[in-house]
């Protein structure tokens, strides 16, 4: 979090004031400011240092800081994580059932979901096997998922990515 200046450690002889509620006072002298402040009993918070004069407003720090806080939990959960699985054209049934058995769960959990089908030599002709497995891959999430990016090649891979559909939880796997 950003360091505020507060009361005294505010070092400029003249800023512009905003009350406790909102209305503008003007360009008024530091010690003018601070006086209003304390005669209200709050603090006096410099909310834009860079400005000329800088802007500074009457409010309690201790509920100031408390709402940073709030502010920067809310970013940290607005955050949507892309989980990605990569597999192979020639992926055997066990395997498949286990790599969907993630993607549900990724899924599930609210994150994105980016699936790669690498093509490893001559494998690159067989496209059409990548597409079946995306395609394969979209069925059975389909109750819980929606595709975001349709099948697209990039280089030797095949990428297909899915987001979550909200409200949905714990729906059993199909063999």
């Amino acid at each position: 979090m950003k360091r505020v200046r507060v009361n005294e450690r505010i070092r400029i002889p003249r800023v512009r004031l905003i009350d406790n509620t909102g209305n503008q006072v003007g360009v008024v002298s530091r010690d003018e400011a601070l006086n209003l402040a304390k005669s209200k009993s709050l603090d006096l918070v410099e909310i834009a240092p860079h400005e000329r004069p800088p802007v500074c407003k009457i409010m309690d720090y201790g509920k100031y800081l408390y709402q940073e806080k709030q502010k920067q939990k809310q970013k940290k959960q607005k955050a949507i994580k892309v989980k990605e699985l990569k597999l192979g054209v020639k992926i055997q049934k066990h395997d498949y059932l286990t790599k969907l058995k993630f993607a549900r769960e990724f899924l599930e959990n609210g994150n994105r979901l980016k699936i790669r089908i690498f093509f490893r030599g001559r494998e690159i002709v067989h496209q059409n096997m990548g597409k079946q497995i995306l395609e394969r891959i979209k069925d059975d999430v389909s109750d819980i998922a929606k595709v975001e990016l349709s099948p697209k090649m990039e280089g030797r891979q095949m990428v297909m990515q899915f987001i979550p559909v909200k409200g949905v939880k714990n729906v059993k796997i199909k063999d």
